[in-house]
């Protein structure tokens, strides 16, 4: 079926083409429509599993990436666009490992406050990784106002996270009757919430607290991670990916 070639092209197009703005730009398009693609043939978000769930990562980090490239700061800046092309040309691949899902969304998913809970935390997802690149470039290149496009990144992150939060709670309600089940899932996206309040709070004490602002800007990216894929692999919850 030529729908499922077509990750291949958006790898092919951020890792090949990473150098150029239109390379992330034809990748983006490639991922959005297999996603969209997917979408119509199951008639739902593909938003369960680790196939649909790190394509949606994937097609985040192009999404948020292509979006900022166009910010004065970082507009023709090719380790930028280059650094998220592969990126997310890399966990395209990732995905392309795993079986999709076709099944109808189980009754306990079937909800628009699932889909909005998974959708903007990947959003936020998506820009704390792209934060945490540019935390790098401000390291190695000393140029504090990549900074700025962090704490832009973070902020913005933040608050699409914290819109995740609260979709995830009212569906909690709705599916178990409780807005909180203090599964292990739960708990780190508490800690992944708690943990970008205090960076940006830091990033707010001034020049002096740079350096220390751009490593926790990198550590919150493996605190992304471990939240994200971490939890799902390594321990037993109500969430799976």
């Amino acid at each position: 079926m030529l729908l499922n070639w077509i990750p291949w092209f958006a790898v092919i197009f951020l890792i090949g083409g990473s150098r150029w703005r239109t390379g992330l730009l034809l990748g983006t398009l490639a991922e959005l429509i297999y996603v969209g693609g997917r979408g119509l043939g199951l008639g739902r978000l593909p938003l369960i599993g680790p196939h649909d769930t790190l394509l949606f990562f994937a097609l985040s980090l192009a999404v948020m990436g292509l979006f900022m490239s166009f910010s004065p700061i970082l507009q023709g800046v090719r380790w930028f666009t280059s650094s998220i092309g592969i990126t997310a040309g890399v966990i395209t691949l990732a995905a392309l490992r795993f079986k999709p899902l076709n099944m109808p969304l189980p009754q306990i998913l079937d909800t628009l406050w699932f889909e909005l809970h998974v959708v903007v935390a990947f959003f936020g997802y998506a820009l704390f990784a792209i934060g945490g690149v540019v935390c790098v470039a401000y390291l190695l290149t000393g140029i504090r106002t990549y900074l700025d496009v962090y704490y832009k990144a973070a902020l913005v992150g933040w608050t699409f996270f914290s819109a995740s939060m609260m979709s995830g709670g009212i569906w909690g309600y709705y599916a178990w009757g409780t807005y909180w089940l203090w599964t292990p899932k739960e708990l780190w996206t508490s800690i992944l919430w708690l943990f970008y309040a205090m960076a940006l709070h830091v990033r707010l004490k001034g020049a002096r607290w740079d350096t220390l602002s751009a490593w926790l800007g990198i550590l919150g990216v493996f605190v992304m991670l471990f939240t994200y894929l971490g939890v799902s692999l390594l321990m037993k919850s109500s969430h799976s990916f």
